[in-house]
């Protein structure tokens, strides 16, 4: 059997999804003729926890880990929540603070890649051995947080290993990289060393068509797209919500702020009786300010259920339950290739997505293809009232529903063969 090195920041009890990409992957690959080593750090910072997913790590899985240093922990002396929040994704440009500006700037500035930057080095002299010791064929890097590549770079150099660079994000393009104050020798930085990991990996995984075609445009390796998907779910049918709810479970980050949503709902609830008596938006996971005040704006404040995070288990049912599920990504040119791992699961959850993005949305494409739901941008608002109308008298009759095609192919042991066959593949 075939043994390759995963190099991951985020792995249980890490919650969200960025732990559950190489978590599933791991799962699955014993199946295809290969044995996962795993390599984390020991006293990692993870803004959110999901004790739940351990107990999908494989029997008998090898796991080292190394401590490492982050300076998030010494940010929090000065402002806990706020580095909690940063690190979690949520960067708002709002009425930032002073503090949350100079949070931002050295953020940006002194740690690039990223705060995991002090992780290098020492994973790099630590891997050798374990390379030696576990006769490991080829190692496999996810980011972000990117300087985990630096980590495969490092090998690379000095073993002349088989290297796939698997992002789960875009890098020099992601949303809030904008966000983060760069001065331009930083820019430049990234830059640099965005193109050194694109041209000295032997692969790279991406999860969009997007980014595969943004990265066709700085190497010319090879480029395989492997999405995020589902696990296959239990069977038994799960009772609805009694509400017509529309379910949104994940970060709502700043500029996910659909308001040609709310308002349509304010319209409905001030026109129709029922819709006002039945209708609940229900939130859950981190919601950032701009959202809940656009919300409470328009005078939703009454029919609103924050939920905070919950248990990747928990998040599943309450996505079974959902007469509607809510995806939303930013209105921006660079989030086109923007897939949120939630897309898989909301289909395979078989409730009707209602979907908010940017024109031209890669997640449009695979929606309209699987017939799950319908994807709007953030300007219409006629045909969205229609279908809200629509669906709200198919649920009053009890007959909302969707009947998904072709979503097999996104389940999360079919995505490991791909996996599997890429690795093999010369």
């Amino acid at each position: 059997m075939q043994k390759i090195l995963i190099i991951t920041y985020y792995w249980p009890p890490a919650g969200g999804p960025g732990v559950q990409r190489w978590l599933k992957f791991v799962k699955y690959l014993r199946d295809f003729n290969i044995e996962p080593v795993v390599y984390i750090p020991e006293n990692p910072h993870y803004p959110l926890l999901d004790d739940s997913l351990t107990t999908e790590i494989p029997e008998g899985i090898a796991i080292y880990s190394r401590t490492i240093f982050e300076p998030y922990k010494l940010a929090g002396i000065f402002s806990k929540k706020k580095t909690s929040r940063i690190s979690s994704g949520i960067i708002s440009t709002k009425n930032q603070s002073f503090v949350e500006k100079v949070m931002l700037w050295i953020r940006g500035n002194f740690f690039i890649p990223d705060a995991r930057k002090y992780w290098i080095k020492p994973s790099v002299r630590y891997l050798e051995n374990i390379i030696a010791k576990e006769k490991i064929t080829h190692i496999i890097t996810t980011g972000p947080p990117h300087s985990v590549h630096l980590i495969g770079h490092g090998l690379k150099q000095k073993l002349s290993v088989n290297w796939m660079a698997d992002f789960r994000d875009p890098w020099t393009s992601i949303g809030y990289h904008n966000k983060l104050r760069l001065s331009r020798a930083s820019q430049k930085a990234h830059k640099h060393l965005e193109h050194l990991v694109l041209n000295s990996a032997d692969k790279i995984v991406v999860t969009s068509n997007q980014t595969k075609k943004e990265f066709k445009q700085i190497t010319a390796r090879s480029i395989k797209v492997i999405t995020n998907g589902y696990d296959a779910l239990s069977t038994k049918k799960t009772k609805l919500d009694e509400k017509f709810t529309i379910s949104h479970i994940g970060s709502l980050l700043t500029g996910r702020n659909p308001k040609n949503l709310w308002a349509v709902l304010k319209q409905l609830i001030e026109e129709h009786q029922d819709f006002r008596t039945f209708f609940q938006l229900q939130l859950i996971g981190i919601v950032s300010l701009d959202v809940l005040e656009a919300i409470k704006e328009f005078g939703l404040e009454p029919h609103l259920k924050l939920e905070g995070y919950l248990s990747h288990t928990d998040a599943l049912h309450a996505q079974r339950k959902s007469q509607i599920l809510l995806l939303v990504e930013i209105d921006a040119v660079a989030t086109q290739g923007i897939i949120a791992g939630k897309l898989f699961e909301y289909m395979a959850a078989q409730r009707p997505i209602l979907g908010f993005g940017p024109k031209n949305w890669e997640v449009a494409d695979i929606v309209k293809e699987t017939n799950t739901g319908v994807v709007f941008d953030y300007h219409e608002q006629n045909r969205l009232k229609k279908l809200l109308l629509f669906w709200f008298e198919e649920y009053l009759h009890g007959r909302l529903h969707v009947t998904a095609t072709g979503i097999a192919k996104y389940s999360r042991r079919e995505l490991t063969k791909e996996l599997a066959n890429y690795i093999a593949w010369e």
